[in-house]
């Protein structure tokens, strides 16, 4: 499993740093939402591709990916090398990729429970149940396997749990699809950037 992420990871960067080195070619004739645009299209899609997949991507294989999309920020941004990814990511809204793989998760998650069109994804999603009632009977959890393998934990009927119970009760009970994936980019980005976050609300 292992194995197979880390050619995955590789295909990926791959594919992004061919394409960044292409858009840094042309981003001079280019204004900012126009590069954002095209990254968003090209670039930032094959980074969100199945990121659910590989939810214990190895640290090495996280950061591979992480100057990746350090990379892209800079070129969308138009910018030298030795300018702060972190404070382009916050200019450009953008989740890092741990957050981005555990945004794809919950969403996933969030679809599954409120359509329950997608029956193979329900069945292995469970509501945290207790026989008596607690202040969390009704707070809309997940019941969370216990797993002792660590290649079990890439399961989704485990890493789903994990990621959902972690949000609040407001994200969780959101009305609609729109509303929960602003709801979940916000506690993502709080989560990724808590300073920035506090100078926003300064």
């Amino acid at each position: 499993m292992r194995c197979r992420c880390t050619v995955n990871v590789s295909a990926v960067v791959r594919g992004c740093s061919y394409h960044i080195w292409a858009l840094r070619h042309i981003r001079p004739w280019l204004d900012l939402n126009t590069a954002k645009t095209i990254t968003q299209g090209i670039v930032a899609a094959r980074l969100d591709y199945c990121n659910s997949l590989i939810c214990i991507v190895s640290t090495r294989n996280l950061c591979r990916m992480e100057v990746t999309q350090n990379t892209l920020a800079r070129a969308v941004c138009s910018v030298p090398w030795s300018t702060s990814a972190t404070e382009l990511h916050c200019s450009l809204h953008w989740l890092p990729d741990r957050q981005r793989i555990d945004y794809k998760t919950a969403l996933i998650a969030f679809q599954a429970r409120r359509t329950g069109r997608l029956a193979y994804i329900t069945s292995l999603l469970r509501d945290y149940v207790l026989r008596r009632y607690l202040r969390s009977t009704d707070k809309l959890l997940l019941q969370s396997p216990f797993c002792r393998l660590s290649l079990g934990n890439s399961a989704f009927s485990i890493s789903a749990p994990q990621v959902w119970n972690t949000l609040s009760l407001h994200c969780r009970a959101s009305p609609s699809t729109d509303s929960f994936k602003c709801q979940l980019k916000a506690e993502l980005f709080n989560t990724a950037y808590p300073v920035w976050s506090h100078l926003q609300r300064l």
